[in-house]
């Protein structure tokens, strides 16, 4: 009877170190490094030709193949923005967004954010030109 006592208390106490185990993983701080890989203009129909682009991580503007590295809660995530605007009188811009949770990373990955821009006025209003921005994010 004291054996059997001692056995449950003992998988009681085990199931709930287990249990417990993600609630001390959550707390724990992270690096990620985050590199703007490239912006490329991949689609225009007649939007315009000169642009301005921009790559952020964290609300952090980067260039084009800069990298920063980030701490992060590990039950956290990155955010990542990119934008393209076209330049000229009455500029249009166009905004993507995403998310990358940090538990989700095992090694390094490509996130890719396409980003449309709608001309807006004139005799090409309602073209689009796309943009693709790549970032990598890898935990260090």
């Amino acid at each position: 009877m004291v054996k059997q006592a001692v056995k449950a208390g003992l998988l009681f106490m085990l199931a709930f170190i287990l249990s417990a185990q993600p609630l001390f993983a959550a707390g724990k701080t992270v690096k990620v490094k985050v590199t703007f890989v490239s912006a490329e203009l991949v689609q225009n129909e007649h939007v315009g030709n000169e642009w301005w682009w921009g790559g952020y991580v964290n609300g952090k503007e980067l260039e084009e193949g800069s990298s920063v590295t980030v701490s992060a809660s590990s039950s956290g995530s990155i955010k990542l923005r990119a934008e393209a605007q076209e330049q000229d009188k009455i500029p249009e811009d166009g905004i993507a967004n995403a998310s990358v949770k940090v538990s989700s990373l095992k090694s390094s990955v490509n996130k890719t954010l396409n980003v449309t821009v709608t001309e807006n006025r004139g005799r090409y209003s309602g073209n689009t030109a796309t943009w693709r921005f790549v970032f990598k994010v890898e935990k260090l």
